[in-house]
């Protein structure tokens, strides 16, 4: 590669960094916003532990740790909140019963549901004057750089995101 390449590399990574930290800005606000209308007061990271019960539940601590990469610590009290609220339970895991399963209650649904309902067309609206192959090579592509893979043209995989090899 030459240094030329290598200089138009490293400006397309430097924008490509400055893109996603708008991204992520944005993202952050969409979720604070969105555990405030949950529980006034409740914490970004509470409601995102709520998002992930609700998606993968009933679940154990350790599981939903590994899947937030967060100490278990935060996440007992996140949990003792949740359930004080009267959004999620905890009952015996029948299969390990030193262990108990998380879950989200009706309430905690419908608050949830409540929450995301703003946002959930931003992005559809966002996108309408994109073309379908538009947003099916964007998707292939995060999923790549998310996977740390190099995207297969013309390849789906069975999430929807083009294959990485």
């Amino acid at each position: 590669m030459t240094s030329e390449n290598d200089a138009e590399r490293q400006a397309a990574v430097h924008a490509l960094e400055s893109s996603f930290s708008e991204l992520l800005t944005t993202f952050r606000r969409y979720i604070a916003e969105a555990a405030e209308r949950v529980s006034p007061g409740m914490l970004p990271a509470t409601f995102k532990t709520l998002s992930v019960v609700s998606r993968f539940g009933p679940i154990t601590l350790s599981t939903l740790a590994e899947r937030l990469a967060t100490d278990k610590g935060f996440l007992s009290r996140a949990i003792s909140d949740l359930e004080g609220a009267g959004l999620v339970t905890r009952t015996l895991d029948p299969n390990d019963r030193r262990s108990r399963l998380i879950a989200v209650t009706p309430l905690g649904q419908e608050r949830l549901d409540d929450a995301r309902a703003p946002h959930e067309s931003r992005l559809y609206e966002a996108l309408t004057d994109w073309s379908v192959d538009d947003i099916a090579h964007l998707s292939t592509m995060l999923h790549a750089l998310a996977v740390g893979g190099v995207p297969v043209a013309g390849e789906r995989s069975p999430r929807g995101a083009d294959a990485t090899r």
